[in-house]
């Protein structure tokens, strides 16, 4: 079972940057394809980024490409989302998640067996 758990969120203008970070225990993460979703208030969760396990893929949401950037760390057990020019339209808590299979175009949310809790990320105009 592995558990995730974000951090890194916060108030930041618009056209700054963030880094979450999602870090794993439970399990080591080199098995698992990574991702990075998004909620905002009255909206339903909508996917960011991911990056499966060789980190030799990975794969955008269109309106985040060039502005948000996925990495790991599997020695840290660490996944991150880097992000700049964020946008009000931004806001949102931000979820890691965590599969076991391989993603092979941009994966929804079923793929995903494991989820943290979210941070809150709030851009201000």
């Amino acid at each position: 079972q592995v558990q995730l758990v974000e951090s890194g969120g916060g108030l930041v203008q618009a056209g700054g940057s963030l880094r979450l970070s999602c870090a794993a225990s439970g399990g080591t993460i080199s098995r698992y394809g990574m991702g990075w979703f998004r909620q905002a208030p009255g909206k339903e969760r909508e996917f960011v980024a991911h990056i499966n396990w060789s980190s030799g893929s990975t794969y955008y949401a269109d309106s985040m490409k060039g502005r948000f950037t996925i990495s790991r760390d599997n020695a840290l057990n660490s996944v991150y989302l880097q992000m700049s020019s964020l946008k009000p339209e931004d806001t949102a808590v931000y979820y890691c998640a965590a599969t076991p299979r391989w993603a092979y175009r941009v994966p929804g949310a079923g793929l995903y067996d494991y989820w943290g809790q979210g941070t809150q990320v709030t851009v201000s105009s």
